[in-house]
Order: structure tokens, then sequence, then C-alpha cells
């Protein structure tokens, strides 16, 4: 038996007995690191990591690259601490799929928040709706900076036209900021409901998500204003 093991049965059955409520940060990231770091003190590299990145979802959002330059952190160790959160980000998905109409804002946010857990870019998705508003596809549309207006909105109209939607519903994330739409949000917005109009397509929505927040265009009236 190990110097270590009896602390780490004792914390395993802790869990097991009372879930993660009686742990502190320290002690929930030690327990996960038990199953990368066989023979260390993962105490020690649950302070490390803490104090490197801040807190738990400092740990969580790093790269594998960022996790490895703490000492300690190994490829196998750095592998499960990003494969946590894409997993929660894969469970999230598959409870959103379950949602087969989209018949309001709260029903689109719902549906494509989880698109961007764990995002760090700026990324667009197109929510293509057939004409009883059931979902086709949910498909990326662009990352990272836009090059061009015009570009964004040939892409997005040739993809809406290709699955044959009857609407869709345009959503992107401020990953540094709030979800607010800015002055180029607004210019998008425009250019793209009615390069959609011409081909008899409805732009339903604009969704703009910051963390597990969201605010829809359409609620706010301003989607009555872009039509030319």
């Amino acid at each position: 038996m190990g110097i270590h093991d009896g602390h780490r049965e004792r914390l395993r059955q802790s869990f097991l007995e009372h879930g993660l409520s009686g742990m502190n940060d320290i002690n929930a990231l030690e327990l996960l690191l038990f199953y990368a770091v066989p023979r260390r003190d993962t105490n020690e590299l649950a302070h490390l990591l803490l104090q490197h990145f801040g807190s738990l979802d400092g740990v969580f959002s790093a790269s594998a690259e960022e996790l490895c330059e703490v000492e300690g952190i190994g490829a196998y160790a750095a592998s499960l601490l990003t494969l946590v959160p894409e997993i929660m980000k894969k469970s999230r998905l598959s409870k959103s799929r379950e949602i087969r109409q989209i018949r309001s804002s709260d029903d689109a946010g719902e549906y494509l928040l989880p698109y961007f857990m764990n995002e760090r870019d700026e990324v667009v998705y197109l929510l293509c709706l057939d004409s009883k508003r059931a979902v086709i596809c949910c498909a990326e549309m662009g990352r990272g900076v836009v090059n061009s207006v015009d570009t964004s909105v040939r892409r997005i109209v040739e993809k809406a036209l290709k699955v044959k939607a009857c609407s869709v519903i345009i959503a992107h994330n401020h990953p540094d900021g709030l979800a607010l739409p800015s002055r180029e949000d607004d210019l998008f917005t425009k250019c793209l409901y009615n390069a959609l109009e011409t081909v008899g397509i409805r732009l339903e929505d604009h969704i703009i998500v910051a963390d597990e927040d969201y605010i829809s265009i359409a609620d706010t009236g301003m989607m009555a204003l872009y039509k030319y």
C-alpha cells in the first residue's frame, strides 16, 4: 500500500456518501486527479493548479498545453482535466437536442447555449427550421474574426437554401463581453435579414451569448426595423 492510499480511499468514500457538497475546491480537484496521477500527492497538485489558474473554472477552461505548464501535470492529467468540460458540453448538447421545435426565444436560447460552452473564440451558428419550426440542423458557420460581412451572409444564405430551411436563427457569442448587440452585430443582422428575405427565408432571431447569459434581438423589437 502506498503512502497516500489510505487518504485516497477516505476521500473516495466521502464522495460516494456525500458527493462534492462537503469538499472544498482543492479536495474536489485532488479527487479527480487520483485517476490520472497514481503515485504523487494530488493535494499538492490541486494547490498548484488553483494557484496558477485562480479558480476551478480557470483550471477547466485551460488548454492541455497551459495545464502542462504546471509542474507535475503531465499529458494524462491534462487530458483528464480537459476531458471533463468537453464531456459536460456533450451532455448539455444531448439534452438540448431533445427540443424538437423552436417556438420562442427561450427555446432557441436553451437549444443554442450548449454550443458555446468552453469556447474562447467568437463562433457563429446557424439554426435552420422547417415550416413547422422543427429543427433541421444547427451548423457552425464561422470562427474567429469574420473578415467580411458579405462573405458571412453569403455562406449562411447558401447553407439555408441547401437544407431547404423556411426560417433560420443566427447565434454568436461574445467570449469576453456582455450579451448585448454591438453596432457590428446590428449591421450584420440587418444585412442577413434582407439577404435571406430575397430568397424567401425568414430570419427569426439573432441570439447573442455571453457565458450562460443570452439576449434575443427579436425580443427587443429590433427585427422589425431591419427590412429595407
